[in-house]
């Protein structure tokens, strides 16, 4: 009888030991303690039954252990992640803009709509620049500039604005003015408005944008880690 008993108070302690560490594991992950119960008698092999051994309950609870460490360093990765994510940095801190000449523009927005351009949605023409290419806010965004200071193809870094490649001409474009592309009248008034400012100037152009020109800027492998910052994770 007293074999008995001290092997029924040390299966209680078991039981009451494990109750503890499932109900740890809830508070800190929300899973049901009746799914790890499952998951560490499962994997163990062990039935649940009263007459157990206290090694195979010594066992369980050892893969309990192991589960709750399994999942403490999920999470910990995950919050490294999101630690290194949230310090990248601008694409204008991470390149050396000095390498590039300047130019002093003034900067304006406009967009495809009739305040900018005179026509509607359903004109043929409308979204599609004087170099015959689509209007886009991208990484690489298309600009109007006055052609005999910027000709059409020249990339430009415009700092809070981005890359602006020169696909568009206007009447009111004339000098150092470029306009900048954005998809709507309210982006323009809260997002640029107009500024004077010293512009980079990558690469002059030869004339002529294709669709295709303007795609394999967008998509170069290397600069989509900072593509986001200029969509807003739209896709193109």
């Amino acid at each position: 009888m007293n074999i008995l008993k001290m092997w029924a108070r040390r299966s209680a302690m078991a039981v009451l030991f494990f109750a503890a560490i499932t109900s740890t594991f809830y508070s800190i992950s929300g899973v049901e303690a009746s799914t790890v119960s499952t998951y560490v008698f499962d994997s163990a092999g062990i039935q649940q039954e009263e007459n157990s051994s206290i090694d195979h309950k010594k066992k369980s609870i050892g893969l309990a252990f192991k589960f709750l460490k399994k999942i403490s360093d999920f999470t910990t990765k995950i919050s490294s992640s999101e630690k290194v994510a949230g310090t990248q940095p601008t694409l204008e801190e991470s390149l050396n803009w000095s390498q590039y000449p300047t130019k002093k523009i003034v900067a304006t927005g406009y967009t495809a709509g009739i305040e900018s351009t005179g026509k509607n949605p359903g004109h043929p023409g409308y979204g599609i620049t004087y170099s015959g290419v689509k209007v886009k806010r991208d990484l690489y965004s298309t600009v109007a500039a006055d052609l005999n200071v910027f000709p059409i193809g020249t990339i430009l870094f415009i700092p809070g604005y981005g890359f602006g490649v020169v696909a568009d001409k206007g009447g009111a474009i004339k000098g150092n003015k470029v306009d900048l592309y954005y998809d709507t009248v309210k982006d323009v008034y809260e997002q640029w408005g107009k500024k004077t400012l010293d512009v980079y100037v990558i690469e002059i152009g030869n004339g002529k944008l294709t669709e295709a020109d303007l795609k394999a800027l967008n998509e170069n492998e290397s600069m989509q880690v900072f593509r986001q910052q200029y969509t807003g994770g739209k896709k193109s």
